[in-house]
């Protein structure tokens, strides 16, 4: 869900804290990548021409499969060495929005049984993308088959998002990468936005630099912590009735929740949720359960091509020849993207050569273009 109209406020108070640039541009940069994340955007946008998702012979789903190895292999492409981070045991805190989003799931659910007998075709394949579920097994293969590939992942002891911001403030990686602006709230010091489907729907990546966006906010870290959790974020409701522009104007007043509480309109205290557990949001972010970065030990290695194609083509069933050639690709340009860059040794807060800036469109948001390849034969 992320940190509610976050990038919005900080477009307009730190316009410089946003930039876009293409994808080439990150040669040669490593990048922590939210795996559970880019694992669902696949299972969503990796469709048949029916909107089913892709199976094979034995019915088997393999839209995860086929997003997390092309997709890949295009970011090695454009020498991008990627690490995926997976999501471990969620915080208790969070177990709010999971039950709302299982009770979503459910919803959809009925809704699509109900279309599959009187529903047109569009709100079968509507209703059928709501009711994705990733599993511990969609997980476990899309690990199996990284480590086929040589590509490094690590397994958060609990928020995805913060290791990776972990990675990326231990200097292992240049930018944590991820839909969720909550990625920032966790301290990552570079945020990329739009990465994992950058190639696929040819439009920039956006890059949010934290330091640039606390000095336009005008707000050390601890307050910004604030300011998300007032928003609206995956651990706590928000109050109704305090968006955006009276929440950032509220902490720029008032500088911490508890003196927001206290000055709070006496219309609106009584939206304030009942318990609200603000402070354990405010712990999660400042002090996040994550592995030491610094004890983490990336290898991006040669792929074992053989055990690959063995997994990919006669175990799951993709084609042989397309698999051989993107692993050959895949082995050469690993190579490739270990040749240093100079901006690396100046610590450059953005990556040399880049193109002008865009305008960046807020409405943009996860939704992956289709890909050409498709249907149960691949």
């Amino acid at each position: 869900m992320g940190i509610h109209g976050l990038t919005k406020l900080i477009a307009e108070h730190a316009p410089d804290a946003i930039r876009s640039y293409e994808i080439s541009n990150y040669f040669g940069r490593k990048v922590a990548i939210d795996a559970s994340m880019s694992i669902y955007q696949f299972m969503i946008a990796v469709r048949q021409q029916d909107g089913q998702m892709l199976t094979n012979e034995q019915g088997e789903t393999t839209s995860h499969l086929m997003g997390m190895f092309y997709r890949t292999v295009r970011m090695v492409d454009n020498g991008i060495k990627p690490v995926y981070v997976f999501d471990g045991k969620p915080p208790t805190l969070k177990s709010g929005e999971l039950a709302k989003r299982k009770a979503r799931k459910d919803e959809a659910k009925a809704s699509l049984e109900e279309a599959n007998e009187t529903g047109t075709a569009e709100e079968v394949a509507r209703f059928t993308k709501r009711t994705v579920r990733v599993t511990q097994e969609h997980n476990d293969e899309c690990k199996k088959l990284l480590k086929l590939m040589g590509i490094p992942y690590v397994e958060a002891p609990c928020e995805a998002e913060a290791q990776c911001a972990e990675l990326a403030r231990a200097g292992k990686v240049y930018a944590a990468a991820s839909e969720d602006m909550d990625t920032l709230t966790f301290r990552s010091p570079t945020l990329l936005r739009h990465l994992t489907f950058s190639e696929a729907r040819k439009m920039p990546i956006d890059e949010v630099n934290l330091e640039k966006a606390l000095t336009g906010l005008d707000m050390p870290y601890e307050q910004f912590v604030d300011l998300c959790i007032l928003l609206g974020c995956d651990y706590v409701e928000s109050i109704k009735g305090v968006g955006p522009a009276r929440a950032y104007s509220m902490m720029k007043e008032y500088k911490t929740i508890e003196k927001i509480l206290e000055h709070l309109p006496e219309k609106l205290k009584a939206n304030v949720p009942e318990n609200w557990p603000y402070q354990d949001a405010r712990e999660l972010f400042l002090k996040p359960s994550v592995q030491d970065g610094s004890q983490i030990d990336l290898k991006w290695e040669a792929p074992d091509v053989e055990n690959l194609v063995d997994y990919m083509v006669r175990e799951k069933g993709f084609n042989e020849d397309r698999i051989r050639k993107s692993a050959e690709k895949l082995t050469k340009n690993l190579k490739a993207a270990t040749q240093s860059r100079m901006s690396d040794f100046f610590k450059a807060a953005d990556p040399a050569g880049a193109p002008k800036r865009r305008k960046v469109d807020d409405k943009k948001d996860t939704k992956t273009k289709k890909p050409t390849r498709g249907g149960k034969k691949k």
